[in-house]
């Protein structure tokens, strides 16, 4: 809500400082930003005398400050202006000013105590002065009160906090809100350094060696008490653990520390040993603990296995695909691999990634399309109805992020896996926030928590997820020689313990015909997604209907079928591309083809557009396009034939007219066309394609978008459609891999 002395602090800051060009105007619109207070940090800095103005309130800012006006008062304050500043400021932050009018007087100088209180500073700070760190705590957006829910009881840790350690040079005021957050976790830190007996300029907020030995010397237990008890019941308290802020480790305390000690998987002893500290303290607790699970990239061979088991490992995560084979050529599971596993007495579960590193990766459609493939993989790799596929959110999600991307994403995933039938169930990877929100939401059943990322700000100040089942903490090496493998190193809450037995894989085996049994499935689920993407049975836009196509399609399967086995690709990847060109045939279509007859022929009425080539057929595939890809692949030995020349109007007639009236030949072509597009498209005229694997058996779900988006060109519009063909081929590979035998 707008506020009219807020309003008036962005007049003032317009009218005095804003002509200079190092000191942007504000919008006067009455509403506390950090557009705001970056402005009174640049008109504090000019204030001071300092020439290079920035928005950051450093430490050329606070030891100008500080040598100036170590304390800024109705005495000390050198002008009607910076007064007006501090004013200003003060209403920024909900405190009274006064009137801007340039006067410390009454209402000032009480508000300052107030807001001294508010952040714990006032028995270091008492008076209504001004001090440098209350200055720059005063231009941020922290708020001293509880805000938004926030909690008494980490309130008064957070004053705490302030009050005790804000003479430390490196020691900054934290926000007194109520929430636990990156700022006050690291503050945490720095306590516990303080309290070590680092030095300033030692003391760095890093949990380091210096951090963690110091901690093993400090083991609490109920005949514990003092500074070091408020920082392990601080910690708690910061954790969400139902513990009072006390000096004194007490026996309801002791309670307290061993449930959260088996919440973890800890030995639940009721100390306040490293191994809590460290797990209270940073995301990734104590790193010399040894998990019973782990994930990797590497396969596993007999030799990692036995040394995996030497180790303790029980569980393992594999990758169900694997979107940059030529980096990590074992990142995904390998063929005979889920059988060692099981051999061998161990247990898998699956984790789906791709590229999806950036918010703009997660969208519902994105979801959906990952939910079919992954749902497709996990069949095909042989993992039993019932699997937890955890879907990973490998990036620093922002809350915003998580809302607006994460979450409509994980909605997709759920409504992608019940278009077949919830095979498997939902799992999350991510960070902290990312888990807990996504489970909140009722997205998923389980956690695997990326807490080795301890910088993430999605794991700094979070605690555990509350149906954690796998928690990440550091990467190391088990075994050696042939059986040596590097893994993340997982503890487990014993909250899912993957698979143990599998049926059997169809990864290489070829599509075999299609049985009408499962007709009325593929129907059904190809009408369910085309209509879900804004594309009904029939309409008056369109000249065929989904029957129609899908009809064609299948009375064409022995084609299909011998063509995918020739050329060993999957009978999805021609599918469907004739089942979403045909579908997608529309009088504007239909007046070109018209065209092209009569441009070479001269039949046609006197309205018709003549026309040279068109995209045509039920591949939608102009006459010089079959013609090229043709070419490609008689010189390349896939198949013999007469070269034809795509410039010469007989050839290309010859061609166009064939792709129109002959279905069979317009399949074949659709399968030519991907050899010619995993090639490069040479000769096609369009920026270069980098040329890619040919298709085959075991395509990656990035090959396969890429074969489908050259079929269609480049640009956004390609990548649009390629992303939409994606669950349809996943759908349509579903029921091959059902028939095939997985």
């Amino acid at each position: 809500m707008a506020d009219e002395m807020v309003r008036r602090a962005q007049k003032f800051i317009n009218k005095v400082y804003a002509p200079r060009k190092d000191i942007p105007t504000v919008a006067e619109d009455g509403l506390t930003s950090w557009a705001l207070m970056y402005a009174l940090t640049r008109c504090l800095q000019y204030e001071l005398g300092i020439t290079a103005l920035s928005d950051t309130f450093g430490p050329t800012t606070l030891s100008a400050l500080t040598t100036k006006y170590a304390s800024l008062n109705a005495k000390t304050v050198p002008s009607a202006d910076f007064c007006r500043l501090i004013q200003s400021a003060l209403y920024c932050k909900g405190y009274d000013g006064g009137e801007i009018d340039g006067i410390y007087n009454s209402r000032v100088s009480a508000a300052m105590t107030k807001l001294k209180t508010d952040m714990g500073v006032s028995r270091v700070y008492p008076g209504d002065g001004l001090t440098p760190k209350v200055f720059k705590a005063l231009l941020t957006m922290d708020p001293y009160v509880v805000v938004n829910g926030g909690s008494n009881r980490v309130r008064s840790v957070q004053q705490w906090l302030n009050g005790r350690y804000v003479g430390r040079r490196d020691f900054f005021i934290v926000p007194c809100d109520g929430h636990h957050s990156r700022t006050v976790a690291q503050s945490m830190l720095l306590a516990v350094q303080y309290e070590i007996g680092m030095a300033d300029g030692t003391a760095n907020g890093a949990f380091g060696p210096g951090t963690r030995a110091g901690l093993k010397q400090h083991t609490l237990t109920t005949a514990s008490s003092g500074t070091w008890v408020q920082l392990f019941t601080a910690a708690m308290v910061l954790n969400q653990r139902d513990v009072s802020f006390s000096s004194t480790f007490s026996a309801a305390l002791k309670t307290e520390v061993s449930a959260f000690q088996t919440f973890c998987a800890l030995p639940a002893t009721g100390k306040g040993d490293f191994s809590t500290w460290a797990s209270l303290l940073v995301s990734y607790g104590d790193q010399d603990r040894r998990g019973a699970a782990c994930d990797g990239v590497t396969k596993i061979t007999q030799a990692r296995a036995t040394a995996l088991k030497a180790a303790g490992i029980k569980y393992i995560g594999r990758y169900l695909t694997n979107p940059d084979p030529a980096s990590l050529p074992e990142k995904a599971i390998r063929p005979g691999e889920l059988a060692m596993i099981a051999a061998n007495g161990l247990r898998c579960f699956p984790i789906y990634q791709t590229y999806g590193r950036a918010a703009s990766g997660f969208t519902y459609a994105r979801g959906r399309e990952a939910a079919l493939a992954a749902a497709n993989a996990a069949r095909s790799h042989g993992f039993k109805a019932g699997s937890r596929i955890y879907f990973a959110v490998d990036f620093d999600a922002y809350d915003y992020e998580i809302t607006a991307n994460v979450l409509p994403y994980f909605q997709g995933v759920r409504d992608g896996l019940v278009m077949f039938g919830s095979p498997y169930k939902v799992g999350v990877y991510g960070p902290r926030n990312v888990c807990i929100r996504v489970g909140q939401a009722g997205l998923s059943t389980a956690s695997f928590v990326s807490d080795m990322s301890s910088g993430f700000s999605g794991n700094y100040g979070y605690p555990l997820p509350p149906d954690w089942a796998y928690d990440q903490i550091v990467t190391i090496d088990v075994g050696s020689g042939t059986g040596k493998i590097n893994i993340d190193n997982n503890i487990a809450s014993g909250r899912d313990t993957g698979q143990g037995s599998f049926n059997p894989p169809a990864i290489g085996k070829y599509d075999v015909p299609f049985s009408m049994t499962y007709w009325s499935g593929l129907h059904s689920d190809i009408s369910k997604y085309m209509i879900s993407i804004g594309y009904p049975n029939s309409s008056v836009s369109r000249i065929f209907t989904h029957t129609e196509c899908l009809e064609t399609i299948i009375a064409n399967d022995a084609l299909v079928t011998q063509l995918a086995k020739t050329y060993k690709m999957r009978k999805a990847l021609i599918q469907t591309s004739a089942y979403w060109e045909m579908r997608h045939y529309d009088p504007v279509d239909f007046a070109a083809d018209a065209g092209v007859t009569y441009y070479h022929t001269g039949v046609g009425g006197k309205d018709v557009v003549p026309r040279r080539d068109s995209s045509t057929g039920i591949g939608q595939i102009f006459g010089a396009v079959g013609i090229k890809a043709w070419n490609y692949c008689i010189d390349a030995g896939y198949i013999s034939g007469d070269i034809l020349n795509p410039k010469v109007d007989a050839d290309i007639w010859k061609m166009w007219h064939k792709l129109n009236q002959d279905n069979p030949h317009s399949l074949r072509t659709v399968s030519l066309l991907h050899l010619w597009s995993a090639g490069g498209k040479p000769g096609s005229g369009d920026p270069a394609e980098k040329v890619m694997r040919v298709p085959t058996l075991d395509y990656s779900d990035e090959e396969t978008f890429e074969i489908l988006r050259r079929y269609q060109g480049f640009g956004d519009v390609a990548v649009a459609h390629a992303h939409k063909r994606m669950p349809l081929y996943q759908i349509f590979e579903r029921y091959n891999m059902i028939v095939r035998g997985a």
